[in-house]
């Protein structure tokens, strides 16, 4: 009846469309959704709720940083995460993830290291490494 107020990932404040290319770095609030081709760095403002939707078709070169990250398409670059990271089943990383919690279609991958942003979370307080 009442939708959440987390609900970020399914708001889209910004679009970078299909035939766009932006060379340099983006910085969002809100919710943004790439289509296109962006070489250079995005990530959200710092304290903002925000989260980032990556279509099958869009590239990133360059790392990603938003509390909640989506990718169905392609980063080169680290993915920071701090809640949530959801790889569809198209999606294709080349570097390392740090993520809050993650959510893998089969098929996605990685080529880098998973690395939890809070792994004292949900570990057991008598194992230590």
């Amino acid at each position: 009846m009442f939708k959440s107020r987390d609900r970020t990932a399914n708001h889209i404040d910004t679009l970078i469309g299909r035939s766009a290319s932006i060379q340099g770095d983006v910085e969002f609030s809100g919710g943004l959704h790439v289509d296109g081709r962006v070489a250079g760095n995005v990530r959200a403002t710092p304290g903002s709720a925000a989260a980032l939707s990556i279509s099958e078709h869009a590239v990133i070169e360059g790392s990603v940083e938003a509390p909640q990250v989506m990718l169905d398409g392609v980063v080169k670059g680290d993915i920071a995460a701090a809640e949530r990271v959801v790889l569809g089943a198209r999606a294709r990383v080349h570097g390392n993830v740090s993520y809050g919690a993650i959510e893998m279609a089969l098929g996605a991958e990685i080529n880098g290291r998973l690395i939890p942003s809070n792994p004292a979370a949900g570990a057991d307080p008598g194992a230590s490494g």
